[in-house]
């Protein structure tokens, strides 16, 4: 069944399955990071836990560790078969055909519709790690994820706080406009939009259950991000 992005939904993000118990309680759903497992279909057909996964398979050009390629979307198809998968993240580049993907936007287009089929809800993402874009190419970026997907995620790499300042911006806006959106700005300089991005509409916080283990630069352990956002009224 598809995850309900209606409201705000912290997910726990891992590469270990076995991490699932310990984010009960405190998470929503779990987001498989399926390119950081070393046989990820395999700890897919063995999971047996309570909460929902979001299955990524990030490419090494969105800064994932899987080689892309027809396996990688292989992958993601079979894993959006499984009961547990409630949402697959699909990078908004794959979906135009940039010149980075190695896979055709068509396929790509068919993971989507079979996701539609198996009521597995459609994250579609982009990141950059070099900087953070005008307001008006987030929101254009924003635009195109979600004509394309049930949420549009938006992660970019602030510089300072002018920076995480224009990410919640462009986050309020869309929100304002009954877009369904997922933001965020990593480093230093925009680690506090993990928790305050909730306030102004962001529908996902991605957090590892152990620090030690952060799938993003400037993310919170998980207990922290759901201290901070349920104290700030995120959720």
């Amino acid at each position: 069944m598809a995850i309900d992005f209606g409201s705000f939904t912290l997910v726990a993000a891992t590469a270990d399955l076995s991490d699932e118990p310990a984010a009960r309680g405190v998470a929503d759903a779990v987001e498989f990071r399926m390119d950081m497992a070393s046989a990820p279909l395999a700890a897919l057909s063995g999971y047996d836990g309570d909460l929902p996964l979001v299955a990524t398979n990030r490419p090494t050009w969105e800064g994932g560790k899987r080689a892309d390629g027809p396996d990688r979307l292989a992958e993601l198809e079979r894993a959006v078969e499984h009961e547990s998968v409630g949402a697959v993240d699909v990078e908004l580049a794959a979906l135009r055909g940039a010149d980075a993907s190695e896979v055709p936007a068509s396929r790509v287009a068919d993971l989507v519709e079979s996701a539609r089929e198996t009521d597995t809800a459609v994250v579609v993402s982009t990141h950059d790690f070099d900087g953070t874009p005008s307001r008006e190419t987030m929101r254009d970026l924003l635009a195109a994820a979600g004509e394309r997907g049930d949420v549009a995620k938006l992660a970019v790499t602030a510089a300072d706080t002018a920076d995480a300042l224009d990410v919640l911006t462009v986050t309020q806006r869309a929100t304002a406009a009954a877009e369904t959106v997922a933001t965020m700005a990593m480093g230093e300089a925009g680690q506090h939009t993990r928790a305050v991005a909730p306030v102004y509409g962001s529908r996902i916080g991605y957090a590892p259950v152990d620090p030690a283990e952060a799938t993003a630069p400037g993310q919170y352990d998980l207990a922290t991000l759901a201290e901070l956002v349920d104290r700030l009224g995120g959720r």
